[in-house]
């Protein structure tokens, strides 16, 4: 976000406004550091039970960060509101992170990992997801992938999910506008050619119904998907190969 970060002191008390960075920050073993998360922050458990939750990701508590008095917050430019974020920082350090690609999300937990002096472990769940990432199976199909219904809503093409589906060699279908969220008619998805269709686990909880309320307008094999793994940088990203090359490929 082009943001100076200057601390005088390793953070003592942080708080994470987004559930994929808070996942990470546990990997690199701030337990003690963490004091606030948001109510979508789920992993880890431990945390989501014990924890401070500060509001959601959208819709902050401002009087639950005061009491915290966060040396660092943690944020993100899409998971959070602009408004928000900049109140917050004109009291708090607030890092602000924007992810569009493995590159960027690389970035970030380097970036925290300097921040929160755990450069080491940091580099180690980077260098687990670069090693992952490396020789993926590639499966060259057309694809569109769902994140909301009523009305329909995609992943675009300037997406982080995007990148990912890429990685695995697969082509978005849907390429008549390229920002990041669109609509599409029922219509539209019995006009495109497409191998698969993608229902993901969230933020659209998509279900075996919804398979069939599809299918009657596609030709295409329509799976659930655990949107986890296609939309959670941070250390997420380390158990996406075993999710791709094992549970989603034997659907394929």
């Amino acid at each position: 976000m082009n943001n100076t970060i200057r601390l005088g002191n390793v953070p003592k008390r942080i708080v994470s406004l987004v559930p994929s960075q808070t996942e990470f920050l546990y990997d690199i073993g701030l337990e003690n550091e963490v004091v606030g998360i948001t109510k979508f922050c789920i992993h880890p458990n431990v945390w989501f039970k014990s924890k401070t939750r500060v509001g959601g990701t959208k819709t902050v508590d401002f009087d639950k960060i005061k009491a915290l008095k966060p040396d660092l917050i943690i944020a993100n430019k899409e998971e959070n509101t602009q408004t928000e974020i900049e109140a917050l920082q004109k009291l708090y350090t607030v890092y602000v992170s924007d992810i569009f690609t493995l590159e960027d999300n690389y970035k970030m937990m380097s970036d925290i990992g300097e921040l929160t002096n755990k450069q080491a472990k940091a580099n180690i769940v980077i260098s687990k997801i670069k090693s992952n990432f490396k020789d993926l199976i590639q499966i060259n199909k057309k694809v569109l992938y769902l994140i909301w219904r009523e009305p329909y809503m995609l992943a675009g093409q300037d997406t982080f999910i995007n990148h990912i589906l890429n990685k695995c060699g697969f082509i978005n279908a849907f390429t008549v506008d390229k920002s990041r969220y669109n609509e599409i008619t029922t219509q539209q998805i019995s006009e495109l050619e497409v191998d698969y269709i993608f229902l993901s686990s969230e933020p659209y909880p998509f279900k075996q119904k919804h398979i069939e309320e599809l299918q009657q307008f596609t030709k295409a094999k329509i799976l659930l998907v655990d949107g986890e793994m296609f939309s959670w940088y941070g250390s997420r990203m380390i158990r996406f190969k075993n999710y791709f090359e094992g549970e989603l490929s034997d659907e394929l």
